[in-house]
């Protein structure tokens, strides 16, 4: 049972952060500010939500390694 919530927090979690990385960050952490086509944007929404944890720490950094 909490293996089960631990996933739906984790999952919950990962879609907050998606949702405002897809909106909001995509263009950060890339290299150089370029336009983001919508369509790709919605292909990184998976990636993003699973990802999380790493997507926070490159987010927080603007790309770059620590």
């Amino acid at each position: 049972m909490i293996f089960l919530a631990a996933i739906g927090i984790y999952a919950l979690v990962g879609v907050v952060t998606a949702l405002a990385f897809v909106t909001i960050g995509v263009t950060k952490v890339l290299p150089r500010p370029v336009p983001v086509a919508i369509g790709a944007r919605i292909l990184l929404l998976p990636a993003a939500a699973a990802l999380w944890p790493y997507l926070l720490f490159r987010w927080r950094y603007r790309g770059r390694m620590p």
